[in-house]
């Protein structure tokens, strides 16, 4: 469930390396991503679920503010969620600044949580939904996922990496790149990973996450979008790079760019062998929401690999990415005016693991 931590008791051709200078983080480029695929404009649904029910003065005064979904065609859009320590807020309101076509469509704030005041944020960057928490310093942004902008002009590049940049950190600098004319990828103040590249012409979609597979998951990008495309009935990955001989330590042959979309989301992947001290972690992690119970099973039973992460909807799947499977009937049932209701669901779900759509509706019910 956004918001809660798992466990808790409450309540995404070969280039060489010495092709160009590279920072000794990322040695090895990212591969220009084609852009001619079409908005699909499929359903998009922001999260709303939280861990503390409470939200002042020790009443369950939940509303249907945070839970919520709206359908566009006749599929699901995955919302990426962001994990902060206290300044979801903040970078909600900095992030749709900085990105052209971005709006806050909801704010929260819960009270009394185990991590204090919490700050629930549901937000669109270029018209696409993203969900963020301030619910403490428990896990932190690394570049295992980043969020590539994909920018027709060469001055909307730079604009970007300015804005995104300032007072972070340069991961790849920005420059001229075999695969792109202006490319770089950063780290901004709050600590999330940004690649932002020159495509040119009319691009959609503009944000794309990229998962990287690095550690002991490193050479297993490939295996992974596979297993994603099965999982969600989704068309075949596209690999559109190996790395090729003279690129080690990267293996030849694996992943260095690869792109596959899951439910109208598209997404991006590579390999990267070289020394990083991170992984996948809950910082960040993609919400499904899910309109059945058939949903819920079919998806918990071919994601979870690690029960020690599930809780309230959580799951970690076989290479370390988290998820979140939620049922969208929560729209309804925490939305009552009555908060009797609302509180008998409430301790119906922070009980769960998997959600449980039947004895959700039975809480509402007794």
């Amino acid at each position: 469930m956004p918001g809660l931590k798992p466990g808790a008791t409450i309540t995404r051709f070969s280039i060489t390396q010495s092709q160009f200078a590279q920072p000794p983080i990322f040695k090895t480029p990212l591969i220009r991503m084609e852009s001619q695929i079409p908005d699909s404009r499929l359903q998009m649904r922001p999260p709303g679920f939280n861990r503390k029910l409470q939200i002042s003065n020790g009443q369950p005064q939940i509303t249907n503010r945070l839970w919520w979904s709206g359908r566009i065609g006749g599929m699901q859009k995955i919302t990426p969620h962001l994990w902060f320590d206290s300044q979801a807020k903040q970078a909600a309101d900095f992030y749709t600044s900085v990105i052209p076509g971005s709006r806050i469509t909801r704010a929260v704030k819960l009270h009394n949580t185990p991590s204090g005041d919490c700050d629930l944020v549901w937000f669109e960057l270029a018209g696409q939904p993203f969900a963020a928490i301030s619910a403490g310093p428990l896990f932190k942004f690394n570049p295992s996922v980043s969020f590539q902008v994909k920018c027709g002009a060469k001055q909307e590049v730079d604009a970007l990496w300015q804005k995104l940049s300032e007072g972070g950190k340069a991961l790849m600098p920005l420059d001229a790149y075999p695969f792109s004319e202006r490319f770089g990828w950063a780290q901004d103040r709050f600590g999330l990973s940004w690649q932002v590249i020159y495509m040119g012409g009319e691009i959609s979609p503009r944000i794309t996450p990229m998962l990287m597979f690095v550690g002991a998951v490193c050479g297993k990008a490939e295996e992974a979008i596979n297993f994603y495309a099965s999982v969600f009935s989704a068309p075949p990955p596209a690999v559109l790079a190996r790395y090729g001989q003279g690129a080690e330590p990267d293996r030849e042959g694996s992943v260095q760019f690869a792109r596959f979309t899951l439910l109208g989301r598209e997404f991006a992947a590579m390999d990267s062998a070289r020394g990083h001290n991170f992984a996948f972690n809950e910082a960040i992690s993609f919400l499904v929401p899910c309109d059945t119970q058939q949903e819920i099973d079919a998806l918990w039973a071919k994601l979870s690999a690690d029960p020690r992460a599930e809780q309230c909807g959580w799951l970690k799947d076989k290479y370390g990415l988290s998820w979140q499977i939620a049922p969208t009937i929560l729209n309804e049932l925490m939305s009552s005016p009555d908060p009797k209701q609302v509180a008998r669901v409430t301790q119906a779900f922070l009980k769960m693991k998997k959600f449980n759509i039947a004895e959700l509706q039975r809480a509402a019910g007794e």
